[in-house]
Formats: C-alpha cells, sequence, structure tokens
C-alpha cells in the first residue's frame, strides 16, 4: 500500500493498477467485436491493444517499481481505455442508421483515443525499468504508431453522407432520390430492405432525434430532422397494402378524366408547368433553369413586376413543387387506370401505344411501378406474351422487365402470372424479342426466389448458353450476367455444363464445399462430353481440384473425382493438364493399394492411368513432373506383377496403360524395362486369355516388346504352343488390330532360324498369312489398323520367300501369293509395296531356273513326227512361263505395277521395284526384259529415281540404265533426258554407281571409253 499526498488517500499497489489494466485493455478488446459500424478502425485499435498488453504483462511479472511517473502514465492509460471502452459501447446499442450519419465523428474520436493513448504509453518511464530490450522497442515502435495513427470513414460511407447533405441542400422531395438513398444505407449497414424492416429502422432513427433534444443537443436534432424528412419521402418502408391504398385515393380523386394544372403551375417565362419553381427576392416564382438564364443574360429585374431586385438569390418554392408534384402524381394514377382498357383493346396500335406509353410512366418514378400492379395491369402484360404480336410481345418484355425493376413485390407477380416461362419462350425467337427477353428474366433473376423459378424451366439454361454467341453485344451481356445469377444453384451448374458452358462448374470444383464438389464431380463422371467440352474444362481448371480430391478425400469424394478424371483423360490433349496437376502418383498409389475400401476404384483408377500413358505424344515429354515416376523400374515391376492377381478390366486397362507407355518408337528404355522386368513370359499366356481385351492389348503388348531387333529373344520363349496360339488368332480373331499385332510378332522373330520356319510352316502360318494377303475395305477397324495388318503379313511372308527354299516358294505360290503382292504393288501403302516388291524379287530371283524351254521343229523333224504349231514362249525369258510354276513376273502381269511404284515417295518402294525389275534382266536374257521394261514405260522413271532415289536405288537404277542403252532405239530416245542426272553420278554417285554411269555416258558418246571415270 501507498500513501498518496493529499490528505494521506492509501493508493492501490502498482501491481493491482497493472493487472486492472490488463483485464481492462481485454475487454476493450472484445467490446470492439460488438460494434455497428466502422468495424475496420475499431479492430485496428484493437490491434494497437493486443500490442500493449504484453508490454503490461512483462511489467506486472517483473515488479515494478512504483514510482510518482509510472502511476501517473498507468493512470493516464486507464483513463483513455474507459473513453475507447465507452465509445465501442455508444457504436453497440445505438440506431444503425444514426451511426451511419455519426461516422465522420466517430472516426475522429477514435483517432483522438489511439493518439492520446500513444501519448500515454510515451510517459511511462522504459528507460528505467527492468524488462528486456526487445519490449523497449516494441514500445518505442507502439507509441509513435499510435501517435501518428490516422482514421478515416469509408469510401462507401463518405458518399452516403454526401448524397445526404446534398438531398437536404437540394431540397429533395423526389422520392425515387429518397428510395435509392434509403436502399443504399439499409444495405451499407446491414439492415433488410424488407418495408418492416426499413420502417422499424427509421422509427429508431427517431428516437435518436428525441434523445438529442433531450441532451439539449439543439444543432444535432436539427439535422437529424433534416434527413428525417429527406427519406420519409421514400416509399420503400412502405408496405404493398399501403401503397395500394395511397394509389386507389390519388386514382378516386379524378373522376371521369386527368386534372387541369392551376394557373400558379406555370412558368410566367417559359410558359410550361414548372419542374423546380424558385422564388426570388420580388417574391415572384419561376423556373430554376428559366430565371437563371435570365439573370446570366445581364438583367437584374423581376421578368414580371419589371422592378429592380436587390439582390439575384433564388430559394425553392417547396410548397408549390409539392403541390406540382402532388398534381401530376394523381393525374399518372389517372392515367394508369386508363391504360388498362386500351391493353385489353385487341387493336395492335392501340395496344402498342398503351405499352409505351406504360413503359414511360414506369420509368420516370420507382412508386409508378407499384401503381401498375395495383392497377392489376400485369396479368394483362403477360398475356400479350402469349397472344400478342412479335412487336407487342417485345415490347411488353420492356415493359415488364421495367416495372420489376428494384421491386420485389413486382417480380413475384409477374413470377406468379407466368411470365417466366413465355420469357424463356421468347428466347428462341428473333435477336431482338430474344434481347428483351433476357434483360427481363435478368432483372427478376435479382429475388432469389424467382432465380430458382428460372432456372427450372425446361431449355432455359440450354437457350441462354446459346444466346451466349448471338449478333447482340447486350443480349449477350444480359446472358452472361443472368447464367452467373443462376449459377448459385447446383443443379443449374450442372446444367450449364451440359449445354457446353462449364466456368461455373470448374469454379465450384475449386471454390465450393465437398458436398458441392462432389456433386460437380459426380456429374461430370456420368456426362457425354465432346472433345471440345473436355479440352474446355481442362483450360478452366477443373482438373486440379480434382485431383486434390481423389489425393486427400473421403471415398464417396474419391469415386466421383475418379469417375471425372476418367472422363476427362480421354482426350490426348488434356495429358500435360493431368500431369502437372499430379495425377499420376496418387492413381498409382490406388492401384497398389491393399485397404478394402479403395478396392472399388481400382478399376476406374487403373482406366484413368492407360488414358494417361497413351496419350503420350512425344518421347521427351515426361509421364511425370517429379521424377518420371509412372516410367521408373519400381512402377513398371509393380504393374507387371499386379496382372496376375487383378481380374480381367484392371489387366486390360494396365495393359493398357503398359502400352500406351511403351509404343513410342522412342520409348525404348520403357520396352527395356518390360523385357528386363520377365514381360515376354508374363504375357505369353494371355494370348490364349478368354477376355478379349486383355488378349488384344498383351498381343499388342507383345509386338512392342518383340521389335527393337529382340525377335531372338521372343523366339526363346515361344515354344510351338504360343506359336499354335498366335496362328490360331490370325485365323479366328475377329480384330483386325489383334491379327496385326499377331502379324507382327511373327514379322520380328529371326528369319535366320530355319527350326523356328519349319515350326511356323507346321503350325499353318504360311497359310494364315497368305489368307490375309488381301486388301479389304472393312467397317470393322480403322484404316492405319488395316494398312498394319497388310505391311506386318507382307513382312512376315519375307521369311518364307527369302528362305530360297523351292518347295516353301512353290507352296507359297500355290496359295496364290503371287498376284496378292501384285495388287499390293496397286492399292497397298508404301512400306506393303515395299515389301511386295522385295517378295516379287525373290520368287522373280528363281523364274530363269524354273522356266520350262519349249521344243523346237528340228527336234520333233528327226522324230519322225508332224509338227505342230509352235507354242509362244515368255517375251524375256522365252521358255515356257506361269505364275505357280515358274514364279514370273511377265505372267503375274507385274511388271506395270513394279513400273508405277518407282513413283513413290518413299524411296524403300522405289528400291525394292528396282530389285524385281533387275531379275528380267539377267543372263542373255537381258535385252528381251530391257524390251519389256522399256514397253511398260519405265525408262523414265528409271531416270527420276537417278535424281530422287537413295544410294541404293541409284545404284540398281543406273546398273538396269546400262543394260537399256546398249540398245539405240533407247538411247536416241532418251539419253539426252539421262545425260545430267548422269554427268552428276559421275560427280557425286558412290564409288560402285560412278563407273557405271560413266559407261552409259560413253554409249550416249558424252564420254570416250578411255575417260578416267572408267
Amino acid at each position: 500500500m501507498m500513501r498518496g499526498g493529499v490528505g494521506n488517500v492509501v493508493l492501490a499497489p502498482i501491481s493491482e493498477v497493472l493487472a486492472r489494466l490488463l483485464v481492462q485493455a481485454a475487454k476493450t478488446v472484445l467490446a470492439a467485436k460488438d460494434v455497428l459500424i466502422e468495424r475496420e478502425s475499431f479492430n485496428e485499435l484493437s490491434s494497437y491493444l493486443e500490442r500493449l498488453r504484453p508490454i503490461l504483462g512483462e511489467l506486472s511479472e517483473r515488479s515494478t517499481n512504483d514510482t510518482p511517473t509510472m502511476r501517473t502514465a498507468l493512470e493516464a492509460i486507464e483513463q483513455q481505455l474507459k473513453v475507447a471502452k465507452d465509445l465501442m459501447a455508444n457504436c453497440s446499442n445505438k440506431s444503425k442508421f444514426y451511426l451511419l450519419m455519426r461516422c465522420r465523428s466517430i472516426v475522429k474520436q477514435i483517432e483522438e483515443v489511439t493518439r492520446e493513448l500513444g501519448r500515454c504509453i510515451s510517459l511511462l518511464p522504459m528507460a528505467t525499468l527492468d524488462v528486456s530490450l526487445e519490449t523497449r522497442r516494441e514500445t518505442e515502435e507502439l507509441m509513435k504508431t499510435m501517435g501518428e495513427a490516422q482514421f478515416h470513414a469509408a469510401v462507401a460511407e463518405e458518399e452516403i453522407i454526401d448524397k445526404i447533405e446534398s438531398g437536404i441542400r437540394d431540397r429533395q422531395t423526389d422520392s425515387d432520390y429518397a428510395n435509392d438513398l434509403l436502399m443504399q444505407i439499409a444495405k451499407h449497414v446491414g439492415v433488410s430492405v424488407e418495408p418492416q424492416a426499413l420502417k422499424q429502422e427509421l422509427k429508431e432513427f427517431r428516437k435518436e432525434k428525441e434523445e438529442a433534444l433531450l441532451r439539449k443537443n439543439q444543432a444535432e436534432a436539427v439535422q437529424l430532422e433534416q434527413i428525417i424528412a429527406l427519406l420519409s419521402r421514400a416509399d420503400a418502408a412502405t408496405t404493398a397494402t399501403e401503397k395500394n391504398e395511397i394509389y386507389m385515393k390519388k386514382r378516386g380523386l379524378g373522376g371521369g378524366g386527368t386534372l387541369p394544372p392551376l394557373s400558379s403551375f406555370y412558368c410566367p417565362i417559359t410558359g410550361d408547368v414548372m419542374d423546380e419553381p424558385v422564388e426570388i427576392a420580388s417574391g415572384q416564382t419561376f423556373e430554376r433553369t428559366a430565371i437563371l438564364t435570365w439573370f446570366k443574360a445581364g438583367n437584374r429585374t423581376c421578368p414580371i413586376t419589371k422592378v429592380e431586385l436587390e439582390n439575384l438569390d433564388v430559394k425553392p418554392n417547396q410548397a408549390l413543387r409539392q403541390s406540382i408534384e402532388e398534381w401530376r402524381e394523381r393525374n399518372t394514377a389517372i392515367s394508369i387506370s386508363a391504360i388498362g382498357p386500351r391493353l385489353r383493346s385487341g387493336k395492335d396500335q392501340e395496344v402498342s401505344d398503351a405499352l409505351q406509353e406504360l413503359h414511360q410512366l414506369s420509368e420516370e418514378k420507382a412508386q409508378h411501378r407499384y401503381w401498375i400492379a395495383s392497377e392489376n395491369l400485369i396479368p394483362v402484360l403477360v398475356d400479350l406474351l402469349n397472344n400478342g404480336t412479335r412487336s407487342i410481345r417485345t415490347h411488353s418484355l420492356a415493359t415488364l422487365k421495367s416495372i420489376c425493376v428494384n421491386n420485389d413485390d413486382n417480380k413475384e407477380a409477374v413470377a406468379e402470372a407466368g411470365a417466366i416461362k413465355m420469357a424463356v419462350r421468347s428466347l428462341a425467337r428473333d435477336v431482338v424479342e430474344g434481347g428483351q427477353a433476357v434483360a427481363f428474366l435478368l432483372e427478376t433473376s435479382k429475388s432469389s426466389k424467382i432465380c430458382e423459378k428460372i432456372g427450372k424451366v425446361q431449355g432455359c439454361i440450354l437457350l441462354l448458353v446459346t444466346m451466349l454467341n448471338c449478333e447482340n453485344p447486350h443480349a449477350v451481356e444480359d446472358a452472361k450476367e443472368l447464367l452467373e445469377n443462376l449459377s448459385n444453384n447446383d443443379q443449374n451448374v450442372v446444367q450449364m455444363a451440359e449445354a457446353n458452358h462449364f466456368q461455373p462448374l470448374a469454379q465450384r470444383l475449386t471454390e465450393g464445399a465437398d458436398m458441392t464438389k462432389i456433386l460437380m464431380a459426380s456429374a461430370l463422371s456420368r456426362m457425354q462430353l465432346t472433345d471440345q467440352g473436355k479440352a474446355a474444362l481442362a483450360k478452366r481448371g477443373a482438373i486440379s481440384p480434382l485431383v486434390k480430391m481423389i489425393s486427400s478425400g473421403k471415398l464417396e469424394a474419391r469415386s466421383a473425382a475418379l469417375g471425372a478424371l476418367q472422363n476427362l483423360s480421354t482426350l490426348a490433349d488434356n495429358r500435360d493438364y493431368l500431369i502437372n496437376a499430379g495425377a499420376v502418383p496418387p492413381l498409382l498409389q490406388l492401384l497398389f493399394s491393399v485397404t478394402s475400401g479403395v478396392m472399388s476404384l481400382k478399376e476406374t483408377a487403373a482406366a484413368t492411368l492407360a488414358n494417361i500413358a497413351k496419350s503420350s505424344t512425344t518421347a521427351e515429354t515426361k509421364i511425370d513432373t517429379n521424377g518420371n515416376i509412372l516410367e521408373s523400374d519400381e512402377t513398371i515391376y509393380q504393374i507387371l506383377s499386379l496382372l496376375n492377381l487383378a481380374g480381367p478390366v484392371i489387366q486390360s486397362h494396365l495393359l493398357r496403360a503398359l502400352l500406351g507407355m511403351s509404343t513410342l518408337p522412342a520409348a525404348i528404355s520403357v520396352r527395356n524395362k518390360l523385357r528386363a522386368g520377365g514381360a515376354i513370359q508374363l504375357l505369353l499366356p494371355f494370348c490364349e486369355a478368354a477376355d478379349v481385351e486383355v488378349r488384344v492389348n498383351a498381343v499388342n503388348l507383345l509386338y512392342c516388346i518383340s521389335g527393337d531387333g529382340h525377335g531372338k529373344e521372343m523366339s526363346e520363349h515361344l515354344g510351338p504352343t504360343y506359336i499354335e496360339a498366335l496362328v490360331q488368332l490370325l485365323n479366328v480373331s475377329t480384330r483386325d488390330d489383334e491379327k496385326a499385332a499377331a502379324m507382327g510378332i511373327l514379322e520380328n522373330l529371326p528369319s535366320s532360324d530355319l527350326h523356328l520356319t519349319q515350326v511356323l510352316l507346321d503350325a499353318g502360318a504360311l497359310h494364315a498369312i497368305c489368307n490375309l494377303l488381301t486388301v479389304k475395305n472393312t467397317n470393322t477397324s480403322t484404316r492405319f489398323v488395316r494398312n498394319q495388318l497388310l505391311e506386318n503379313t507382307v513382312g512376315a511372308l519375307l521369311r518364307f520367300t527369302g528362305a530360297h527354299d523351292d518347295y516353301l516358294l512353290k507352296t507359297a505360290a500355290e496359295l496364290d501369293v503371287i498376284p496378292k503382292l501384285v495388287q499390293l504393288l496397286v492399292a497397298g501403302t508404301p512400306l506393303a509395296k515395299q515389301r511386295a516388291a522385295m517378295a516379287l524379287s525373290q520368287f522373280a530371283d528363281c523364274t530363269r531356273r524354273l522356266s520350262v524351254p519349249i521344243a523346237n521343229d528340228h527336234a520333233c523333224f528327226w522324230l519322225g513326227c508332224i509338227p505342230s504349231k509352235l507354242e509362244p514362249g515368255c517375251i524375256v525369258h522365252s521358255g515356257r512361263c506361269s505364275v505357280k510354276g515358274s514364279f514370273c513376273l511377265i505372267a503375274a502381269e507385274a511388271l506395270v505395277p513394279l513400273v508405277q511404284t518407282l513413283e513413290e515417295r518413299e524411296d524403300g518402294a522405289a528400291e525394292a521395284a528396282l530389285g524385281a525389275l533387275k531379275t528380267l534382266l539377267l543372263g542373255e536374257n537381258g535385252e528381251r526384259g530391257a524390251v519389256a521394261i522399256a514397253d511398260a514405260q519405265g525408262i523414265i522413271p528409271i531416270i527420276r529415281v537417278l535424281t530422287v532415289g537413295t544410294p541404293g536405288a541409284k545404284e540398281k537404277a543406273v546398273s538396269i540404265l546400262e543394260r537399256l542403252f546398249r540398245i539405240e532405239k533407247y538411247r536416241a530416245a532418251y539419253g539426252s533426258q539421262a545425260q545430267m542426272p548422269l554427268i552428276d553420278l559421275t560427280q557425286k554417285g558412290s564409288i560402285t554407281t560412278r563407273p557405271v554411269a560413266a559407261r552409259i555416258l560413253a554409249h550416249l558418246n558424252v564420254l570416250h571409253n578411255q575417260s578416267t571415270y572408267f
């Protein structure tokens, strides 16, 4: 205890003062949470007090010495905390309207108490106290910040105050002005705009004026009275029943027609009824603009009395202005009542004129919209939407939209009358009517009740989405805003997505509550999306939140998100979005999980993973940005291990995933990992799987990993059983892609293995190959797959034709292989043509040996027989040739197709065709073969190869030309065309082609036989 000075008053210990201050500071901080206005400013003050509390706490803990300086400072702080708390209390229990009117004063008081608290804190003798250095620094910073603190009313509050002051200064009597002001105030302070709530708040506001009078604060009471008078002109606080009563009273004053204006209503200068009557020094009243123009012209006299005026001041004639307003309102009410019969007249022009007049009245004042409803004209207007012409419907929509502005009662009445459905119908009509319809629906959608009804109208959302692409820019903007309003309903959002408007759904996935996200994801998983739709969803950010849902969501959320991701992953272009969102790790985690709860999700996860892997487009693209996880050794081996543990559906998806990862030509590392992981042994049994998808994907994957020169490794594991299984697929499968893969495996097997060739022959592979060696145009597969099947088939045939085995060649020929190969030269792909030409060349190599000589007359004469007519021999081989007996190219009519193949852009086909043609020039048949090639128009294409062919093709072409140009007529006809390409070859050709080209040039007399080119 400490004794004070005067009268030795006993003072509380300094520790108790500090404890009391800590409690008071905490209570003041809590009180700031209950204020009704200037919350930001009060929160800033609270933040300063929160910083003060630790300082006071440390002073309390350190047993601060009780000195006069310390006590003075603490008592000053305590006094200011009480001031702050009292201010907060006043801002918590007063009328919200009153507090808004006092916002500038309140902000000023907050600033004063904050700065004063900063000054009081500066009185603390921190330099002499036993406190930490950090506390000293914080105290210094706090008192400086608080001492310089500045507070300002919010911009919106300043705007409201300015509008109030302007209304009072201009003596505003317009109800629309008052309505707008009242609504602005109510929304800012959080008061409902319902009439009863506004009426109650105005009642509380009037009480504040009475309290000001009791406090004898005359200035405040006068100010509040002026504000009350301004706001009282608003009818927003009037119920619909009260508005109807006012209208009926005004309407009943008219008798049979409108009331004529009183003479005092006219301006003496303009002769028109005044809008803003003002009184001048002479006591006369004029229209404000007219008298100001008079004065501006230099006149200082009264226009009526001609007396010079003492001053040029003007003041509003409020009583006359109110009388004019009353007269106008009565006539407006009478006019509205007279419009009804005109709208019901059935005469288009009269109805149209009435609609325009009604629309104009509705636009003039907000209260006129209530009066139109009181006259029961809303059902009439709605009926015109159903029965009127296009022009009348358009005007009716514009009028209905106008009477709904800032009027929820009218919105509900319009909806009850059935206008919403009819307006939706108008959306599908012409651009002008549709534009008015969407503007009307947009206005009514500002009511949450009506907005819900709009979304339920069948076809509404689809029409609105379609309107986003119309030619009317205003309609487009209105449609956008209306769709945004409708997007507050989850079902509407789903409908928008189904109509290809995806932004709201994508936003819900990102920002929505958990159940909303599940609803959106579930809907997305069921949608039949176009590729454009899938791309749009990915672009709008739908994938990332879905990935988060499968990573951390509950089972229901994970299931919905997985379905949605599977749907989106079917578009190859979405692959990068999925990877960048981190989709791969959680998908793998689900696949490898043994938790019973996620077992049902594995099929979807496997399908999504397969889609991602299948969508690979470049070898450089990583499957996952965090370490290429999908292609890692561990992942590949785990997927392989899952194959024998999963059901057929998951097996199929996993095989698709592996296939997608390994199909690219440059994905050799993945193929190597699969081979190293025992994929060949694991996959071969699947060649006999009952499930078609599993079998097809397995065979395709085997085909993929049997390439890269690893056919021998494949052959080591095949054995007769699996070879028979593959051949069986060639014979019975209904899937061309499966046949193409099986044939590709056979093609990749090493052709030098004669034992394997015999096993294949025993299994019927040659028969199966010959059966598939026909160009077919079917609808059961794509052209790519059909082409691949043909290419692989003729590739597999080459192991038999290239074996130099007459038995194999004759067997193949008996199966009509040669005509089929010739047909491939005509209609096959470049690769098929190349392989077909190679096979024909291998057949043709045997023709000279197999061609049967024809008996001559001399032999017949010496034998004593009568010679018959000589059988014509082959034009090249002279003997008896046939397709199946000697494999003759001439008999097979292959010469022209081979020449045509020389025109192929693919160099391999041209080189193979030249190889086949070259067989016609061997031995003693060379000249006849050359003639046959020339007759088939082959010389020009061969010359062309000298310029554009591969080195191998040029070598064969120059060899053929050398034989052709031994014949004079061909040298004369074609030598000049071949000269330049040949000269170029002598300079740039290979070591093989240069001397042959020089020899031809010698035939053409371009080079001497002794040239060094030889």
